[in-house]
C-alpha cells in the first residue's frame, strides 16, 4: 500500500529522497503566485536544495498563492500534503530519480481568504514576491506592451468595493500597507518566459498602481526592485500515469506529482530590495545582466519549440521526442537556430552557442519526458510574438530575410485553421482561438488575413521580406502538405 504524502509520513518514506532539513523550522520569506508544474520543478526545487545545504536559509521558505478559480485544484492537493510533492527527473538513457520537495511550507487560495494573502504579503518577513503567471498573466498587449486597464477584473479591483482578486490588486494593496506601516518593499521577481520579464513586471505593476494612486506608484517606482531572470527546464504537464508510476516505484501516494528533464538553468539579475537567498550556492547564475542569456534561450529553445510543434503536428506526431527525431524537423530546428535565431543574439563570453544548440536538440529528443506537441502548440498568440517575431523583425531591419521563421508562422496559420491534413479536427487551445481560427480560414481567400492583426504581428504584413516567404510556405502547406513543404524549404 502506498504512503500518503504529508509532513507526518516523511519519516516513513524510504523509496525516494526526502527533505534533508527540519521543515518545522522553515518560515516563508517568498510568496509565489502561480504554483504550477514549472514552479515546482524549478524555483521550488532550487530553494529545496538551498534549505538542505544551508541551515541559515530557513527564512526563505515559499508560501504559494493561487488567484484563479482553477487554482483550487492545487489547493486541494498541496494543503492536505502540507506543501509536499514529488519531482521525478527522467534521463534519456531511461534512468529515473524521484525526490520529495519540501520548500513550499504554506499554500493560500486567494478566493477563499484574500485577507490571509494580504497579511502574508504585508508581513515584514516576506521579502520576495515571485511570479509564474504565464505570458498572458501580465495583462498587456503583446505588440504595444500597454497595460489593459479595461480588463473587467482590473476594473473591479480598482473600484475597491471588494477585496482584490487579481495578482495586481493583491500585490499593490500589500505594498500600500507596507508603505503606510513603514515596512520596506519586497522584491517582485518574475520567473516567466518573457524577454525582460522584470521590466515587464515593473511596467505592468506600476501601470496598475498609477491607476490606483499616483503617490503610491511613485513610492513603488523608487523602492521596489524587479529583477530580470531567465529560467529553463522542460516540464510537461503531469501525464495521467505518473501518479501510479511514482506510487509503484517509491511507495508514495502523491496526488499531483511533477516530471521534468534533468537539465535546469536559472540566470538571475542581482537586484533585490530586501536581500535574497544565496541561490548561487545551488547552481543559479546570479549576474549583472540577464539579457544575453534570455535572448539565447527565448530565441533558440522557445522559438525552436514553435518551429517543431506545428510542423510536427501536421506530420502526425503527438509527442515532442518523436517529432524531434524526424530528420526534416531536426534539420529545420538546427538551421533555424544557427542561420536565423543565432544571428540576433548578443555576445556571451564563455558561452558556446553551438554546443548549447546541440544540447537543445538532445533535450527535445528525450523520449523519457513524453512532452506533448499539444502543450507546445497552446497559447501560441502569447508565444510567437515574444519568441519568434523579434527574430524576423531584427533580421529584416538588418537587411536579412527569415525564410525559416516565416515558414514557422505559416505552419501556425495552417494549424490554426483547426483541421489537419486528413481533415480531422485540431483543438486550437488559445485565449484568442475564437479570432485566430476564423482568420486562419479566411486567409485561404485573403492570404494575409491571419498576419494582418497588428496587435500580434505589428507591421509584418506590410514587409515584403516577410510576406513573400510566408505566403510561399503557406501555399505549399495547403497544396503539397507539411512533408513536401519541409523538403523544399530545406533543399
Amino acid at each position: 500500500m502506498s504512503t500518503p504524502l504529508n509532513a507526518e509520513s516523511l519519516a516513513r518514506i524510504d523509496g525516494a529522497a526526502v527533505p534533508a532539513y527540519d521543515r518545522t523550522a522553515v518560515t516563508p520569506g517568498i510568496v509565489h503566485f502561480g504554483v504550477g508544474a514549472f514552479h515546482r520543478a524549478h524555483q521550488a526545487m532550487y530553494l529545496d536544495r538551498l534549505l538542505a545545504s544551508d541551515p541559515a536559509a530557513k527564512e526563505w521558505g515559499i508560501c504559494g498563492v493561487g488567484v484563479r478559480p482553477a487554482d483550487s485544484a492545487m489547493r486541494d492537493v498541496l494543503v492536505p500534503q502540507d506543501g509536499l510533492f514529488t519531482l521525478t527527473l527522467k534521463h534519456p538513457n531511461g534512468d529515473t530519480e524521484t525526490s520529495v520537495i519540501g520548500s513550499i511550507v504554506e499554500y493560500l487560495f486567494a478566493p477563499d481568504d484574500p485577507g490571509a494573502v494580504l497579511d502574508r504579503l504585508s508581513d515584514p518577513a516576506t521579502r520576495i514576491v515571485s511570479l509564474t503567471v504565464t505570458e498572458g498573466g501580465y495583462n498587456f498587449s503583446p505588440t504595444t506592451g500597454e497595460f489593459d486597464a479595461a480588463n473587467p477584473d482590473i476594473v473591479a479591483d480598482l473600484e475597491g468595493s471588494a477585496p482584490p482578486s487579481t495578482v495586481f490588486g493583491l500585490v499593490t494593496e500589500a505594498l500600500a500597507r507596507r508603505r503606510e506601516r513603514g515596512i520596506p518593499s519586497f522584491t517582485v521577481m518574475s520567473c516567466d518566459n518573457i524577454q525582460g520579464n522584470g521590466h515587464m513586471a515593473r511596467s505592468t505593476f506600476l501601470a496598475y498602481a498609477r491607476l490606483r494612486d499616483e503617490a503610491l506608484a511613485d513610492w513603488i517606482e523608487k523602492n521596489t526592485r524587479f529583477p530580470n531572470s531567465m529560467v529553463d527546464r522542460i516540464t510537461p504537464a503531469t501525464p495521467p500515469d505518473l501518479t501510479d508510476e511514482v506510487a509503484a516505484r517509491t511507495g508514495i501516494a502523491d496526488a499531483w506529482p511533477v516530471v521534468a528533464e534533468p537539465f535546469t538553468q536559472w540566470v538571475l539579475e542581482d537586484d533585490f530590495s530586501m536581500g535574497r537567498p544565496g541561490l548561487e550556492t545551488v547552481g543559479v547564475q546570479v549576474v549583472d545582466d540577464v539579457i544575453p542569456y534570455e535572448l539565447m534561450k527565448l530565441r533558440l529553445l522557445n522559438a525552436g519549440h514553435q518551429a517543431l510543434c506545428y510542423f510536427g503536428y501536421l506530420l502526425g506526431y503527438r509527442y515532442v521526442h518523436d517529432a524531434a527525431s524526424d530528420d526534416d524537423i531536426r534539420t529545420l530546428l538546427r538551421r533555424y537556430m544557427i542561420e536565423e535565431g543565432r544571428t540576433t543574439l548578443q555576445e556571451m563570453p564563455g558561452v558556446d552557442v553551438e554546443s548549447y544548440i546541440d544540447t537543445l536538440l538532445e533535450r527535445f529528443a528525450n523520449p523519457a519526458i513524453a512532452d506533448t506537441i499539444a502543450r507546445l502548440c497552446q497559447d501560441s498568440s502569447d508565444r510567437i510574438p515574444k519568441w519568434l517575431l523579434p527574430v524576423i523583425r531584427e533580421r529584416l531591419a538588418s537587411g536579412q530575410r527569415s525564410e525559416l521563421a516565416a515558414a514557422v508562422v505559416a505552419s501556425w496559420t495552417r494549424y490554426a485553421e483547426g483541421t489537419d491534413e486528413q481533415g480531422e479536427p485540431i483543438d486550437v487551445v488559445d485565449s484568442l482561438a475564437a479570432e485566430l481560427v476564423p482568420r486562419a480560414k479566411r486567409s485561404r481567400t485573403d492570404p494575409l488575413a491571419f498576419v494582418a492583426d497588428r496587435d500580434l504581428f505589428g507591421t509584418l504584413a506590410d514587409e515584403e521580406g516577410f510576406t513573400t516567404p510566408y505566403l510561399a510556405a503557406l501555399d505549399s502547406l495547403r497544396t503539397k502538405g507539411a512533408r513536401a513543404t519541409l523538403t523544399e524549404l530545406l533543399s
